[in-house]
């Protein structure tokens, strides 16, 4: 059996419906390389039954002799099928095999995997699919329909919130993640990869934790030769992906790319008007479908700020290897071994590291309250922005992390990337104060408000540290 790196939670809800007792149709959704297949595959090994891919931008031909192909491989037919004319004549093959195959004693798993790509225009594929779920597939009780896409849109679109013969017929809907900290660091154990927390999150803070990446880091690398290897050298896999990421995902992608390097030159992030004006979109169904699409393909993030509603949203781009691509490998004019030793010093490299490490935690909120001793309370997480009125001499601030707490308390977190103990001096200690002092009176809040600083390795004791800072966070607790 193939050995499943983290994916806890995923494995508890398949391992469940796999033994449920009756028929399941398993939406699976996650961008391009996050580990979808592997998990699927890995996972149901001995259940599968059946296992189909579609091709990206393939005819109705192509598709439907990949079908006939993937059903010799199931049957073990000695020579080829002839292709089915249609898909509703392919469904009654597929369910001529599952009667002879399935005696209702064991699990048998489908997949259908790249889903979307399978669906191509006039080809009444979803239709097909539809009718045969409702007319057959929903009568084996041992069946499970495994659907997986990395279109993440269309997943959501046409299957879950499908509103004809798939309406509500979605038995669990699964989006897998990029991995956590604490699972890169296990999957590359697993490697052979031994690298501490700081190299770690260096290396998490370019390249973000999606599986296929990280499968190229090579035992005895640091984090920097891995950086400059996979996305610096001529041959580097990270060189050029950002090229094919997109334009495998979304139709019309300049307009994805368009809002995402908007995101990446500002890591505070940018309000739905604010992007609108700053992409030349419109303001209406088009760009909220657009902004969806980012947001369930796991690149943006929407924070509501604290006392506002979803309609104020600040978005961030939170996809770590788009920001990297965009801010040192597009047009980089530095390339092949040491290029990025050369850039680990410079004001760009502490700018970009500082919104980064900011990502990083804003995805790890619920091991930040681990570390807390709050993670048994309910909390909502937020940030908030105070900006003055125009011809208002006052300082505006934000702060990019709240955790308002039941128990009448908050904690305001600020994230600070350093390579030693951060130490806060006189100027930063006034910035403290304006970030709490400006909330307190402008929220009127009267819970109790702690000031959190999340740091890399902690925070140096003095004199301004006293009575300020109420809690510490290191990046090892981002690791649990």
């Amino acid at each position: 059996m193939n050995t499943i790196i983290g994916r806890s939670e995923e494995q508890k809800i398949l391992n469940r419906l796999l033994a449920s007792g009756r028929p399941e149709l398993i939406a699976v959704y996650g961008r391009r390389r996050v580990g979808k297949t592997y998990l699927i595959r890995a996972l149901f090994k001995k259940e599968m039954v059946f296992e189909m891919s579609g091709i990206h931008d393939a005819a109705l031909t192509d598709q439907l002799r990949n079908f006939s192909i993937a059903l010799g491989k199931a049957i073990a037919s000695p020579a080829p099928l002839a292709p089915p004319d249609n898909w509703i004549q392919a469904f009654a093959y597929l369910d001529q095999y599952l009667l002879d195959l399935l005696d209702g004693s064991r699990p048998a798993v489908l997949f259908f995997d790249e889903f979307p790509w399978i669906h191509t225009p006039r080809s009444n594929f979803l239709q097909a699919f539809d009718h045969w779920w409702n007319s057959s597939a929903t009568k084996r009780p041992n069946l499970k329909v495994i659907i997986c896409g990395s279109a993440a849109s269309w997943m959501i679109d046409k299957i879950i919130n499908n509103k004809s013969g798939l309406h509500n017929r979605v038995t669990q809907r699964i989006r897998l993640l990029p991995f956590t900290l604490g699972e890169t660091r296990a999957y590359l154990h697993y490697l052979g990869a031994a690298l501490d927390p700081y190299q770690l999150l260096q290396l998490y803070m370019a390249v973000g934790g999606i599986p296929y990446y990280l499968q190229t880091v090579l035992p005895g690398e640091s984090a920097v030769q891995i950086i400059d290897r996979l996305c610096f050298d001529k041959d580097g896999v990270l060189r050029k992906e950002f090229d094919n990421l997109y334009q495998s995902l979304f139709v019309n992608a300049q307009q994805h790319e368009k809002v995402v390097r908007a995101l990446s030159q500002k890591g505070k992030g940018l309000t739905r008007d604010e992007i609108i004006a700053t992409c030349g979109l419109t303001s209406g169904g088009t760009t909220s479908k657009l902004l969806r699409e980012l947001e369930e393909s796991g690149f943006i993030t929407p924070y509501v700020p604290f006392g506002k509603n979803t309609n104020d949203s600040i978005y961030k781009l939170s996809d770590e290897y788009s920001m990297f691509y965009l801010k040192f490998i597009e047009g980089a004019k530095a390339t092949g071994s040491g290029s990025w030793l050369r850039k680990g010093h410079t004001p760009a490299y502490k700018s970009w590291s500082g919104f980064a490490f900011e990502a990083v935690c804003l995805k790890h909120v619920a091991q930040v309250k681990k570390a807390l001793g709050i993670e048994g309370v309910f909390t909502e997480a937020s940030g908030w922005r105070y900006q003055p009125l125009k011809g208002n001499a006052e300082k505006g601030t934000q702060i990019d992390l709240l955790i308002d707490r039941q128990d009448h308390c908050i904690n305001i977190c600020e994230m600070k990337f350093s390579e030693d103990v951060f130490v806060i001096d006189k100027n930063y200690a006034g910035d403290l104060d304006h970030k709490v002092n400006t909330f307190r009176r402008i929220t009127r809040t009267r819970k109790t408000l702690f000031l959190t600083l999340i740091t890399t390795y902690g925070v140096q004791p003095n004199v301004h540290t006293t009575g300020r800072v109420m809690a510490e966070v290191t990046m090892d607790a981002l690791f649990l």
